[in-house]
């Protein structure tokens, strides 16, 4: 079906109706991840050998106090000592002690780093991976989604998303798992310590927990409309751009900048507010970590002045004391940092989001199953009753019908939106018809695959494209694996070996962006001389004499003569001279050919190909009689 069957689908669109699937999403990344799993599975081991050194820690703090500093035997564990071992005695074993907790710093601090490295290592390949699939994607769609979206859209979805995603595979996604893991750990810890205690000290985590789903989740959402305003700003840019003439010729630069301005502060408001509901988590899980803090002194100190137990539980030692506050310091810190760095996951997240779907959007052009590839053609080209709309319910050509035979050249000319290029980008299948076939040696275009069936068409368009790079590799285009002689051939054939040897390095010269710092006939000619380099059997050419001077235009015309000898043509053009030995002249108004024939024929009816030629065509005969 044409492009944009059922209205146009807009990835903002999506994004604001779609409902977000956290859990699909994080599939997703780890699907990438896979392939790059030893690198992951030894980040996770160290990071667990690393959080058991943290939470280690506070249990011999509380053992150094209980059993050296304040000698109690009850409370001892991990050594024997006895209230009246000498300070000699205590001393050793604190010092071996201090030793012992100086190495778990030590150790978990290298086994931190290892696993940001590893972390690192994967994520950056697993990222790779995502990118690749971008521009593979980005190529592998339609040309209709590109008339439905914004480029500057787009790329922003190739580098600011995936940029916020790479922030986040490392550093971010490492606290994260680290600091769950921690929380988790130093709970089961200080309940096994002292049950009462524990649940006392930890009595907070529920409103922590609430303030962090919810700042969290508020977060999220700003920074997923903080995307989108940022495509919005991308793709203001690059039309501001590449609209630059434009912009100036009509003194329109006031009016451009105030539409930026107000992307702009769109995309400022968003960010502003996601800003504000991540500083505004830190300040409430601060003060509830000091709460929690207040409760194990307050709680524990009672216990320990009292000398009663807590609860009907064992009396509270001094040195639990000191390991619990310990332990609600680590517990306090992940959270705090899980808040934090949650949000750059959260924004990781809704970048993910954003490029899974474009990596679902769907081809409108699509191979069938199993399709063949097409074989070398004649170059026989039929239009069987083709209909073809962008709309549904919006015919944009009605039953056209005509075969152009090898080697012939067709002319199609007519209005503004009459349908003209609507109809040549049905033969390389940019678009599908919605009704009746076009067909190439009698097989269905729809039939093969699209690469076989583009291999064999030319295409030279009214805006030529050309890249960044030498004008001998922009002409090598058209077939990567020809010569330098084949590519100088090419460019005599299309006139434009001369100017392209007075350039500054001759075909070495590099092109800026779009063939700047060439004339529009220059960067024409070039385009010309990588379709010739192609060798095609059906040639598409789309106002391609337009933007010439009309001695240029005769040197194209005589190139064309060879170019086009025994290959099938199709030209639209508003030219004369490019339509006057066609072998059939289509004229179209509103979707409908409603006259066809040679140019002398379709003059001699007198009907609408007449009136357009009086009106237009008329005044090239004198200069070119002259």
């Amino acid at each position: 079906m044409m492009g944009g069957l059922g209205g146009p689908r807009h990835l903002m669109e999506q994004e604001t109706s779609k409902p977000k699937n956290i859990g699909a999403t994080l599939a997703r990344f780890g699907s990438y991840f896979r392939k790059y799993w030893v690198g992951f599975t030894l980040a996770l081991l160290m990071i667990v050998v690393g959080t058991w050194t943290q939470v280690k820690t506070p249990e011999l703090i509380g053992q150094a106090v209980d059993c050296y500093l304040l000698p109690n035997p009850t409370s001892c564990t991990y050594a024997s000592v006895s209230a009246d071992a000498t300070a000699a005695t205590r001393l050793d074993g604190l010092t071996g002690l201090v030793l012992l907790l100086v190495g778990l710093f030590v150790g978990g601090s290298i086994l931190n780093g290892l696993a940001f490295y590893a972390m690192n290592w994967s994520g950056q390949r697993a990222l790779r991976l995502i990118r690749e699939d971008l521009f593979r994607q980005v190529h592998r769609l339609s040309l209709g989604f590109y008339t439905r979206n914004e480029a500057g859209n787009i790329m922003s979805r190739i580098t600011n998303d995936t940029d916020t995603i790479q922030q986040a595979m490392g550093f971010a996604l490492l606290n994260v798992l680290s600091g769950l893991l921690l929380v988790v750990w130093v709970m089961v810890k200080m309940i096994q310590a002292d049950l009462y205690y524990a649940l006392l000290s930890l009595s907070v985590v529920p409103l922590m927990a609430f303030a962090t789903f919810y700042f969290s989740g508020q977060a999220r959402k700003a920074f997923r409309r903080s995307r989108q305003e940022m495509g919005s700003v991308n793709a203001g840019l690059q039309e501001s751009i590449a609209g630059a003439r434009e912009v100036q010729a009509f003194n329109r630069e006031d009016e451009s900048i105030a539409q930026f301005m107000r992307t702009n502060a769109a995309n400022r408001d968003a960010n502003v507010r996601a800003a504000s509901f991540t500083s505004a988590l830190n300040p409430v899980l601060e003060a509830l970590g000091y709460v929690a803090i207040a409760i194990v002194v307050v709680v524990g100190g009672l216990s320990v002045l009292r000398d009663q137990p807590l609860f009907g539980t064992t009396t509270i030692s001094l040195g639990l004391i000191f390991a619990f506050l310990q332990y609600v310091q680590r517990f306090n810190q992940p959270i705090q940092q899980i808040a934090v760095m949650w949000t750059n996951v959260q924004s990781a997240i809704a970048g993910g989001e954003r490029i899974f779907n474009l990596l679902d959007e769907q081809a409108d052009i699509v191979d069938k199953p199993n399709a063949p590839e097409l074989a070398p053609i004649k170059g026989k080209v039929e239009f069987l009753d083709a209909t073809a709309e962008y709309t549904k319910g919006e015919p944009v050509l009605r039953g056209i019908s005509f075969t152009a035979e090898p080697g012939q050249t067709i002319a199609i000319v007519g209005p503004t939106g009459a349908g003209k290029t609507t109809i040549i980008n049905l033969i390389p299948r940019f678009y599908d018809v919605t009704g009746g076939a076009v067909k190439i040696d009698g097989v269905d275009v729809r039939d093969v695959t699209a690469a076989s069936l583009r291999r064999q068409i030319g295409i030279v368009l009214q805006d030529s494209f050309l890249f960044s790079d030498t004008v001998m590799n922009n002409i090598r285009y058209g077939r990567l694996e020809a010569s330098d002689d084949e590519v100088i051939a090419a460019a005599q054939l299309a006139a434009a070996h001369d100017f392209i040897s007075r350039l500054p390095d001759g075909y070495q010269t590099v092109l800026g962006e779009r063939g700047g710092g060439l004339s529009q006939g220059q960067r024409q000619l070039i385009s010309i001389a990588r379709a010739a380099l192609a060798s095609p059997r059906i040639l598409i050419l789309d106002e391609a004499t337009s933007s010439v001077d009309t001695r240029t235009e005769r040197l194209i015309q005589q190139a064309f003569d060879k170019l086009l000898e025994g290959r099938t043509s199709f030209v639209i053009a508003h030219r004369l001279s490019t339509i006057r030995n066609a072998d059939q002249v289509l004229m179209l108004k509103a979707g409908e050919i409603i006259e066809r024939g040679t140019h002398t024929e379709l003059l001699a009816l007198k009907g609408e190909y007449y009136d357009l030629y009086m009106s237009q065509f008329r005044r090239e005969e004198e200069p070119q009689a002259a």
